[in-house]
């Protein structure tokens, strides 16, 4: 087996949006969040922009045409996503361009359902 020919973990690891700065620039990654922002501007041709927030801070994410096309549904209706894809750096920003889409929403209804009672002191559990 040869070794890897960088440490970057690679997907399905998600990477905090704090340590975007660390991957490569065209490494390959995931981050998941919740949606702030949807834009998808006139002038754009066809590109829609989301910002992606965990709790470590903000992730931009560029969708282009062909890959909105394959996953129209959780671009447009998502609240959780995760995106893999490319990082792109320009001007001291870094981007992810969005290669795929998964719509993780579903996961935000077990965060209203109560943890279960914990264990009594010495009790082992």
């Amino acid at each position: 087996m040869q070794p890897r020919p960088d440490p970057w973990p690679r997907p399905p690891s998600c990477c905090p949006h704090d340590l975007l700065d660390l991957p490569p620039g065209n490494a390959r990654v995931a981050v998941a969040g919740l949606v702030l922002v949807r834009q998808r501007p006139g002038t754009a041709n066809g590109v829609i922009f989301v910002t992606l927030e965990d709790e470590t801070g903000v992730a931009n994410v560029i969708v282009w045409r062909k890959v909105y096309e394959r996953f129209r549904r959780a671009v447009i209706a998502g609240r959780l996503l995760k995106v893999t894809g490319r990082v792109q750096r320009e001007s001291g920003v870094t981007h992810i361009i969005a290669e795929e889409i998964e719509d993780l929403s579903h996961l935000l209804d077990s965060l209203l359902q109560e943890d279960p009672a914990p264990a009594a002191p010495g009790t082992g559990g």
